[in-house]
């Protein structure tokens, strides 16, 4: 994989009233992989900025009749974010300090060489990485989730986690399956982190929330005037993962339309902003997350057969929390710890009677259920100990354990239980058939059975 250019997906707006300066400059920066636009005042930069993103402005000092001290102010309040780098050919102490108080983060006298340019975009670029990563971290915190843990005693999720391991230096894509709730978004973060691309961002996309239109807009951006609102040009959460990872969740609610264009993208790494003809480019690793039967809406028509096989090189199935009911203590005792230690009180441990409900439980939310009971708990417990009356009420008055693989249960009420997890989350019993490897009258045969 070579390493992307230094200002790959900048924006550079250059503001000289010298012609052939910002022609040397926009010849500079688009070497280095920068999107340029020119102004030669100030009256234009600020309609420039007010039409794209910003990321980085190069700002004569000497406009003709204007001064480019006085843009200053304005321009770092219509680019929030951006750096504003003064160049002039009349540097003095005096100008560089006026600069800097004005909204300026830089002062590079001129003349200057190719050189200093491709330092300067270099550090901009990395300014706005650490920009994203921080929004990203700020995201993760905002879900006040405790950080991944990777201890396991589930045969399945230990093998999950080995090939993830396996996996995450190999620049495939790699698709998640598996319920709701039951840490996919947590592993695809992991997949990022042991990558050779965890240095850049890890963008994250939930398809189902956005109408179509609105989603290809968040994925590939849009130019100004594509839609009603789109008062500017405006970069998608593909040019954003430039370098790092794009993780699509749930990705079977995705619209023909944009199936059609998500394959274009996979193919060969180009796309177009809404609105816009210019081809553009990004290198970025795509994993995706389903809690749909894909292969069912392959056989349908609803997804797309060539899709599935490029979004899979790379497949996982996340096992439910009621197929590794051995994690289910150890998660909730972390997860106790966690929200303890935010309360700043001490870590409280499970009662035998507590722990014997949490382990009756089937925990049809998965992970996420798990989590949300165990920081209820924490809130109403009122000593060290968390008791069965500190639970939600929906555990609290749960009976015994559900029976799984590897307990001290019959066979017939593990396959009475596998069964009934299977129907619950089938559409039809012919695909629950298929599932269990049995014929619809079969299992039509054996609920009869199990029922009486």
């Amino acid at each position: 994989m070579s390493p992307p250019a230094p200002g790959a997906s900048l924006s550079v707006l250059v503001v000289d009233d010298e012609r052939n300066i910002r022609k040397t400059l926009r010849i500079c920066l688009e070497e280095l992989g920068c999107r340029v636009a020119e102004a030669a005042g100030g009256r234009a930069a600020l309609a420039a900025a007010s039409e794209q993103n910003v990321d980085l402005a190069l700002v004569d000092l000497r406009l003709g009749d204007e001064s480019g001290l006085d843009l200053l102010p304005e321009l770092a309040a219509a680019c929030p974010g951006a750096e504003i780098l003064v160049i002039t050919a009349y540097a003095t102490v005096d100008s560089a300090v006026s600069a800097m108080k004005r909204g300026a983060t830089d002062y590079l006298p001129k003349p200057f060489t190719p050189a200093q340019i491709g330092h300067l975009v270099a550090r901009a670029a990395e300014r706005r990485r650490l920009r994203l990563e921080l929004a990203d971290l700020e995201a993760q915190l905002g879900d006040a989730a405790p950080a991944v843990d990777l201890e396991t005693a589930s045969p399945a999720m230990r093998r999950v986690l080995e090939t993830i391991e396996r996996a995450a230096d190999h620049d495939v894509a790699v698709l998640l399956r598996g319920e709701s709730g039951t840490g996919k978004t947590v592993l695809a973060r992991l997949l990022h982190q042991r990558s050779r691309r965890s240095a850049r961002p890890f963008v994250l996309v939930n398809c189902p929330t956005l109408s179509e239109e609105l989603l290809a807009s968040e994925l590939f951006g849009h130019a100004r005037g594509a839609f009603t609102g789109a008062v500017r040009d405006q970069p998608g959460k593909v040019e954003a993962a430039d370098g790092g990872t794009l993780f699509l969740d749930e990705i079977g609610e995705l619209s023909p339309g944009l199936q059609a264009k998500l394959l274009r993208f996979l193919q060969d790494r180009q796309f177009e902003r809404v609105g816009e003809t210019r081809t553009r480019q990004a290198d970025v690793r795509v994993v995706a997350a389903t809690n749909r039967d894909l292969d069912a809406d392959v056989a349908t028509g609803r997804f797309r057969r060539d899709l599935l096989y490029r979004l899979n090189t790379v497949e996982l199935t996340v096992p439910t929390l009621a197929e590794r009911p051995e994690d289910v203590l150890a998660l909730a005792q972390r997860f106790a710890a966690f929200f303890a230690r935010a309360s700043r009180r001490p870590p409280p441990r499970f009662s035998p009677e507590a722990e014997a409900k949490l382990l009756a439980h089937d925990w049809p939310g998965n992970v996420r259920e798990l989590r949300n009971a165990v920081e209820r708990a924490v809130i109403f417990c009122c000593g060290g100990v968390l008791e069965p009356g500190d639970l939600p009420e929906r555990l609290a008055g749960a009976g015994p354990a559900a029976p799984h693989v590897g307990g001290e249960f019959s066979l017939e009420a593990v396959e009475q239980a596998h069964i009934a997890r299977v129907v619950a989350r089938c559409e039809t019993l012919e695909q629950a058939a298929s599932i269990l490897g049995i014929d619809s009258s079969t299992l039509w045969r054996k609920r009869r059975k199990l029922e009486r």
